[in-house]
């Protein structure tokens, strides 16, 4: 019988056991640290940040599977099997929940939200200066990927002027596109606000940092939706994640007047898609069918 071991916390288990036993039940399902397994026995598992060097036991591990879209938690593993693929989890209710979410603090910042709150909070009729025109806020986005993309269109739907930047060029309608290292500073200089995307790898950890601050337009806004890496905190301007979740109690971006905090909720993984997902890539897996949305080792996504 093929095993398929869940390497997530004990108490999150049964997100994912009660409907791969519904839907999968010739799988034999385990959980790390509650049921007892072979480590040789052990065909594929489903997780999103193993313990390092945890995934190397396991000798016959034909796929791992992330339970998110980021697979930075399985880079940082040094000994992470490089000949066993790695897929990542692509779900278009969750691309669509990252892209609201996006759009929700867009509209936030460019219709003054927090300064009506506040003016709520002293109980103050407060009256501000309108916001400046939709077609003349230029929003970019770093990382023109399926989310990216999708967050994009949304924007551009709304009239906004809207711009992305990726390695490699992008054609999507109504976006201009920035690609490499040598349109990134164009690319910033055009942005009023600007969107994180991208997927954490070496080249973009701590990009979101002063000398990339610098080179937006005054004011400009900042929005991080991915990973808390991709940012130095000491160079923040505004960001929605953080280096370290959860964030401390005695961190100042608690009360900076300038920061919106969230935990790291814009999208979840819906427990019953995730498991239809991996029960039908280890169908095509096992009839030699060939897979999709591995991560290539090399570009880190």
């Amino acid at each position: 019988m093929t095993t398929l071991l869940l390497a997530v916390p004990i108490a999150w288990a049964p997100l994912w056991t009660t409907p791969l036993a519904e839907i999968a039940p010739d799988l034999k399902l385990a959980v790390q640290g509650r049921d007892a397994f072979e480590p040789a026995a052990v065909d594929y598992v489903l997780s999103f940040r193993p313990a390092p060097g945890f995934l190397a036991t396991l000798p016959n591990l034909k796929i791992v599977f992330s339970l998110g879209a980021g697979v930075d938690g399985f880079l940082a593993d040094a000994d992470y099997p490089k000949a066993v693929p790695l897929v990542r989890f692509v779900d278009h209710t969750l691309s669509r929940e990252m892209a609201q979410y996006v759009v929700m603090h867009v509209l936030m910042h460019h219709r003054q939200q927090p300064f009506f709150e506040q003016a709520q909070k002293d109980s103050k009729w407060r009256q501000t200066i309108p916001p400046r025109r939709t077609e003349d806020t230029r929003i970019g986005i770093l990382g023109l990927g399926e989310i990216g993309t999708l967050a994009a269109e949304r924007l551009r739907d709304l009239d906004f002027k809207v711009a992305g930047w990726s390695r490699t060029k992008k054609t999507v309608e109504g976006v201009e596109s920035f690609a490499g290292a040598g349109e990134l500073d164009a690319f910033l200089m055009r942005t009023d606000i600007l969107i994180c995307l991208l997927p954490l790898t070496p080249d973009t950890k701590g990009i979101l940092n002063k000398a990339l601050f610098a080179k937006l337009p005054a004011g400009a806004y900042v929005i991080n939706v991915a990973r808390g890496g991709h940012q130095v905190e000491g160079d923040l301007i505004a960001a929605l994640v953080f280096e370290t979740e959860p964030l401390p109690e005695t961190n100042p971006l608690w009360k900076h007047p300038k920061v919106i905090v969230t935990p790291h909720i814009a999208a979840i993984s819906d427990p019953r898609v995730a498991a239809e997902y991996v029960r039908d890539r280890i169908a095509r897996f096992e009839r030699g069918e060939k897979l999709d949305n591995v991560v290539d080792f090399t570009r880190g996504y």
